[in-house]
């Protein structure tokens, strides 16, 4: 199978090409090279590369001549700085995508798997004792600050368990990164019903694994924690360290991307599935910073108590459905990954110091 993978040169894009070659598969490569992702040009993957932008849609005419399916990886990622960012990542994350479906469309390709992610989900799923199944709102900023983290029941005001989220749950977006993601979904969704198409959404939780980016605004909170580490620093902990989350190893989703590209023909046409892409072991993120300092051999994490209010508490996946369904299962535990990790390089981003 041929496949256009956009931003198969980023950190995730190149370890689908990678894993798409292992399995016999021809990927083609597409990706802007934007400053904020690649001061300098990455190290690529032995395969047809064309450097443009997925919003040119001339260039992903072209590069869509003889694809069999797409793997839309092409995106600005994590928080950013603040709201200032948001035309940039309206511009990259949904004109690109549909720049993209529009070209896919034209050029009568009806196969993608789009890079999704848990943030469309916002707070994760929480039980109260009183009235089961509940959906707190997003937190203020006055509890925030006062260390008052917890979201608690909108209706008794009780403590809340968090539990596992499934796709069948509600979408509440609360970041524009988010909304973004979310905007790429149903993008997709109206390409699938109108060409009859096939697309699968892997939701992704938190990924981690060799080759992040350091010291970039634009990432997870496992990068920022390395690079800390990598400049002798201690990993700078927000709220109390008790916030619950998956982090799941760049291979694994590598794995999953190539099992959902082999699988997506056989789905229902004219629709989008949404499939959760987690580790299934959950993991709060003062453990993910001790494990990673401790393989490192660098400074303890030191927890600050600062918080941002585009962030949720515990965001955790069910990802029972990807296994049922595609037959996909992670290979990579978290005491290996960490360790792997650690001793991991990073490649440079924007700001970064050689």
């Amino acid at each position: 199978m041929r496949v256009l993978v956009t931003g198969g040169a980023g950190f995730i894009g190149s370890h689908i090409v990678t894993a798409l070659q292992t399995r016999g598969h021809v990927p083609v490569l597409l990706d802007a090279l934007l400053p904020a992702a690649h001061p300098d040009t990455p190290p690529l993957p032995d395969a047809e590369f064309l450097h443009a932008d997925v919003r040119d849609a001339d260039a992903v005419r072209a590069a869509l001549r003889g694809v069999d399916a797409v793997c839309h990886q092409a995106a600005m990622v994590g928080l950013g700085k603040d709201f200032a960012d948001a035309p940039e990542y309206v511009g990259c994350n949904d004109l690109g995508t549909a720049v993209l479906l529009a070209g896919m469309a034209a050029a009568g390709v009806r196969e993608l798997v789009l890079a999704g992610s848990m943030v469309v989900y916002g707070e994760g799923r929480y039980t109260c004792a009183r009235h089961e199944t509940v959906r707190p709102g997003p937190r203020r900023a006055d509890d925030l600050t006062a260390g008052r983290f917890e979201p608690r029941c909108p209706d008794c005001g009780a403590e809340l368990v968090p539990g596992l989220v499934g796709e069948g749950a509600p979408t509440d977006p609360r970041s524009v990164y988010a909304t973004t993601k979310l905007t790429q979904e149903h993008l997709a969704a109206s390409w699938a019903r109108c060409v009859d198409g096939r697309a699968v959404s892997l939701r992704y939780h938190n990924v981690y694994g060799p080759g992040m980016p350091r010291d970039t605004p634009y990432a997870g909170v496992a990068s920022f924690f390395r690079s800390s580490l990598a400049r002798g620093e201690a990993p700078q902990v927000y709220e109390d360290g008790g916030q619950r989350r998956d982090f799941i190893h760049v291979a694994d989703v590598a794995a999953a991307n190539a099992v959902a590209l082999e699988a997506v023909g056989g789905l229902s046409p004219g629709a989008l599935t949404a499939f959760n892409t987690g580790s299934g072991d959950p993991h709060t993120v003062g453990e993910m910073a001790t494990a990673l300092a401790a393989a490192y051999g660098g400074p303890a994490p030191v927890v600050t108590g600062e918080f941002r209010l585009g962030d949720v508490r515990h965001i955790t996946a069910d990802s029972a459905r990807l296994r049922r369904e595609l037959g996909w299962r992670p290979g990579v535990g978290f005491s290996e990954g960490m360790t792997e990790f650690a001793r991991a390089g990073q490649r440079a981003s924007a700001g970064s110091v050689s």
